[in-house]
């Protein structure tokens, strides 16, 4: 078993994930493979792989970036590691079995770095996670034990403490239902939305911000940030700062989450200088694709793996993950956990 874990570690921080768009801190976008119920009663030893999530369609106007291997963390308190398990959201506690995705970790090609910008901290990253037994705080990439005080990132909170959060970099999915279910369920979600779909949506803008809810900046144009200069990457962010002010009269909270998972050290290093906090995540799932199951499936992956700071990261493109919404959010509430912002997190 312990040979297994290794091994399975060792493939996965060599990049071999596949690509797609969190104790303490930092994680990112990370589907699994779901196990069945069955498996997941008797799962008590060995925890299943979760392939970093693969790459939302962008709005028109922006590129989708390719796809970028190795994994990486973001700094903040990581939970003391255990033996190496690959990260996958486990089955579901409902009786029916859920099915397994059919995409496994495959082997992917590191972004492309933008000319003259290469060195230390440059190696492009992909953000996963290290599954445990549904209560456990999964493992993180062993970059997350060499940041520094100066990268400033979270990927999983404390105590029993949950944060809900939401990308878009793609389609809008059923705002008015999403809207209203978390009003219902009295969550405050966090959301990281690119300024393409912040511009084609202000009123749903400014009723996220009028509900409370934490709208953070996921850059203008959802472009794999390796991929750029470091004038460009600047240019992303500061550009989503003068829309978002322009368009609900405030200053965005300075909470950051990489398009697609995927970054530096350096790039984490430049954020930070600009006053951001990197977001990335301790659990995700396979919702940028149809789920075999429909809503079974998110309810399933999330409830498997539920863990005290839990930063989940979901889709709102993804209708399975909507029509499953409102009974993650009273479940979770039944197990004992409460939802928070990612503000909150104490680093």
């Amino acid at each position: 078993m312990k040979k297994t874990a290794a091994a399975s570690a060792v493939l996965l921080l060599s990049g071999i994930l596949a690509a797609g768009c969190a104790g303490n801190s930092n994680v990112s976008n990370s589907g699994s493979p779901v196990q069945s119920p069955a498996a997941t009663a008797g799962a008590s030893t060995s925890p299943a792989t979760a392939p970093s999530p693969a790459p939302e369609k962008t709005p028109a106007g922006s590129a989708k970036p390719s796809a970028s291997p190795s994994a990486s963390a973001a700094p903040g308190v990581s939970p003391a590691p255990s033996s190496a398990v690959k990260a996958s959201p486990s089955a579901a506690p409902s009786a029916a079995p859920s099915a397994k995705p059919s995409a496994s970790p495959g082997a992917a090609k590191p972004s492309a770095q933008p000319k003259g910008e290469s060195g230390a901290g440059r190696q492009a990253l992909s953000w996963y996670y290290m599954k445990k037994p549904k209560g456990q705080v999964p493992d993180f990439p062993k970059e997350t034990k060499s940041f520094t005080a100066k990268e400033k990132a979270v990927w999983v909170g404390q105590g029993k403490n949950v944060y809900l959060t939401i990308d878009n970099g793609g389609p809008m999915g059923e705002t008015a239902k999403l809207l209203k279910t978390l009003k219902e369920n009295n969550v405050k979600a966090n959301f990281f939305i690119s300024g393409n779909n912040v511009k084609a949506h202000p009123d749903f803008i400014k009723q996220l911000a009028a509900d409370g809810h934490l709208v953070a900046n996921h850059t203008m144009t959802h472009k794999d940030m390796n991929t750029l200069s470091d004038e460009q990457v600047r240019k992303e962010i500061t550009d989503f700062e003068k829309l978002y002010k322009s368009i609900t009269g405030q200053d965005v909270v300075k909470y950051f989450r990489f398009p697609y998972g995927k970054y530096s050290t350096h790039l984490l290093d430049l954020t930070s200088d600009m006053g951001y906090t990197s977001v990335f995540w301790s659990t995700a799932m396979r919702d940028w694709e149809p789920r075999a199951n429909g809503a079974e499936d998110p309810y399933n992956d999330i409830m498997n793996n539920l863990h005290p700071g839990n930063i989940i990261l979901m889709h709102q493109g993804s209708k399975e993950n909507m029509e499953a919404l409102d009974r993650i959010l009273k479940d979770v509430k039944k197990a004992g956990y409460s939802f928070g912002l990612v503000s909150e997190i104490k680093r």
